[in-house]
C-alpha cells in the first residue's frame, strides 16, 4: 500500500491523457468530432493535414482513451470517447482563457473584430424559440447537422448561404450558430445576411454548448 512506484504509475497515467492535448492539431480534432463523428479523410480535409499525420494524431487520442473507432467497410470512423472527453476540452477551453496571456490576442486575429455582430446566450434564443419570430439557421456542413442539431434548426451550410438568401424570410429575426465559440461560420453568416438587409445575430456558444447544456435537440435531415 502507498508503494511510491506505483504511485508515479498511476499518475503518469493520469498525465498520458492530458499530454494527448499537448498538440494543436489534436486539440482542433477533439474541437472537431465535439460536432459528431468523422472519417479519417473528413478529418484530415478539415484540419489541412496528409491522411498519414492524421492517423498519427488519432492514434495518439485513441491510446489515451480520447476517441473511439468504428469501422464501416473499408472506412474508420473516429468519435469522441463519451461526455467526458467533451467537457475536459471545455474545461481546457476555459483554463486557457481565464489564465494565457494574449489569448484575446490570438482569437481576435483569428476570428477578426466581432463587437459589430449581436451575439445571444442560450437561454435568450430559448426564449425566442418558444415565442416565434426567430429562424434558426445551423452553418455548419449538413454532415455535422445530420449527426446532431438544435431542435428546430434549419441545415444552410455557410458555404451554400448564397443560395438561399432570397428565399430566406425577412420578418424574422434569424440567429446562426455553428460548432462554438472559436468558430467563424457563424459570423460569416450573419454579416452577409445583414449586408442583405435581415435581421441577423449569432448565438454565443455553439452546438456542442448547447447539448451539454440539456437543451432540445435532433438528430437527422
Amino acid at each position: 500500500m502507498g508503494d511510491r512506484l506505483a504511485k508515479d504509475a498511476l499518475f503518469a497515467a493520469f498525465a498520458e491523457v492530458a499530454a494527448a492535448l499537448g498538440s494543436g492539431r489534436r486539440a482542433e480534432i477533439v474541437d472537431l468530432l465535439a460536432q459528431g463523428e468523422r472519417s479519417v479523410e473528413e478529418i484530415a480535409g478539415e484540419i489541412g493535414q496528409s491522411v498519414a499525420n492524421t492517423s498519427h494524431h488519432l492514434r495518439t487520442l485513441a491510446r489515451a482513451g480520447l476517441v473511439d473507432t468504428r469501422r464501416d467497410g473499408t472506412r474508420i470512423y473516429y468519435a469522441l470517447g463519451g461526455e467526458h472527453v467533451q467537457h475536459m476540452w471545455a474545461a481546457v477551453r476555459a483554463v486557457a482563457e481565464e489564465r494565457t496571456a494574449g489569448l484575446d490576442r490570438l482569437a481576435l486575429a483569428y476570428l477578426g473584430d466581432r463587437s459589430e455582430l449581436e451575439a445571444v446566450d442560450r437561454a435568450t434564443l430559448v426564449e425566442r424559440m418558444n415565442h416565434g419570430g426567430v429562424l434558426v439557421l445551423d452553418v455548419r456542413p449538413a454532415a455535422e447537422y445530420t449527426a446532431g442539431h438544435i431542435a428546430g434548426a434549419c441545415s444552410v451550410p455557410v458555404d451554400e448561404l448564397h443560395r438561399w438568401l432570397r428565399g430566406l424570410p425577412d420578418d424574422l429575426e434569424i440567429v446562426a450558430y455553428c460548432r462554438g465559440p472559436y468558430c467563424v461560420y457563424a459570423d460569416e453568416a450573419v454579416r452577409a445576411l445583414r449586408e442583405r438587409g435581415y435581421r441577423a445575430a449569432r448565438l454565443e456558444d455553439g452546438f456542442p454548448e448547447w447539448r451539454r447544456a440539456g437543451l432540445p435537440v435532433a438528430v437527422g435531415h
